[in-house]
C-alpha cells in the first residue's frame, strides 16, 4: 500500500500528475485545487497517496496534505459520492470550507461541486454533520459555533449577530466566523449588539 509519495514532477495533466520517483512514474489522481498549487515540472513535491485497487486496475489519488486524503476518504462514505465526485468537491472547497458548509448545513455550497445534485448534497451534510468538527482543521475554533448556528439551537444574540451580519452582505461562513471571534474578545454573556460591533471590527481587519 503507498501511503505518500516524495519525488519530481514529470508532467501535470487536467487530472492528474506524474511524479517521478527514482525512475518510476507514477500517475496520481488529483484535484484541481491540488494541481494549481504542485508547481511545475521538474519541481520537487510530496503526494499523500490514497490507493484503489479494483480486479481491473490499480489507480492512485494524490493530496497536498494528510487532510485533504481524509476528506476523500470521509466524502466516500455518503451514498451516491464516488471517487470523481469527492475530487469535485475538493476541487471547489477546501477541507476547511467544506468542514464549515456541512456545519452550517449550506447545501448550496456543496452544490457548487460539479456532479452534486441537491440530493447528494443534502445526504452530505446531514450525514458528515457530526464528522465534520473532527476534520475541520484550521476552521476547529469556530466549527461547535456553527454547528449550533446550522442545527438552529444557537443563543438569541449570537443567531441574531449572525443575520445582522448577512443582511449586510457577508456570506453566513464570513459571519460565524466573525461572531465567533467576537465571542472570544466579548465573552459568551454579550449581547447581539455588542457581538455585531465586534463583528464588524472583525470583518474590517
Amino acid at each position: 500500500m503507498i501511503g505518500k509519495l516524495k519525488g519530481t514532477i514529470d508532467e501535470i495533466g487536467e487530472d492528474h500528475v506524474v511524479l517521478d520517483v527514482h525512475g518510476v512514474g507514477y500517475v496520481a489522481h488529483c484535484s484541481a485545487r491540488t494541481l494549481a498549487k504542485l508547481g511545475s515540472a521538474g519541481e520537487a513535491a510530496v503526494l499523500f497517496i490514497e490507493t484503489y485497487v479494483r480486479e481491473d486496475q490499480l489507480k492512485l489519488f494524490g493530496f497536498l496534505s494528510a487532510l485533504e486524503r481524509e476528506w476523500f476518504r470521509l466524502l466516500q462514505s455518503v451514498q451516491g459520492v464516488g471517487s470523481k465526485v469527492a475530487l469535485a468537491l475538493l476541487s471547489t472547497l477546501t477541507p476547511g470550507e467544506l468542514a464549515n458548509a456541512i456545519a452550517l448545513q449550506d447545501k448550496t455550497s456543496v452544490s457548487r461541486a460539479p456532479g452534486v445534485g441537491p440530493k447528494v448534497a443534502v445526504r452530505i451534510v446531514t450525514e458528515l454533520k457530526n464528522k465534520a468538527p473532527a476534520f475541520a482543521g484550521e476552521m476547529s475554533g469556530s466549527i461547535g459555533l456553527k454547528q449550533e448556528l446550522g442545527e438552529g439551537v444557537a443563543s438569541a444574540p449570537v443567531s441574531d449577530a449572525v443575520s445582522a451580519l448577512t443582511n449586510l452582505g457577508y456570506s453566513r461562513d464570513q459571519a460565524a466566523n466573525a461572531v465567533a471571534a467576537a465571542l472570544k474578545n466579548g465573552g459568551e454573556d454579550a449581547d447581539s449588539a455588542k457581538l455585531i460591533r465586534l463583528g464588524l471590527k472583525e470583518l474590517a481587519r
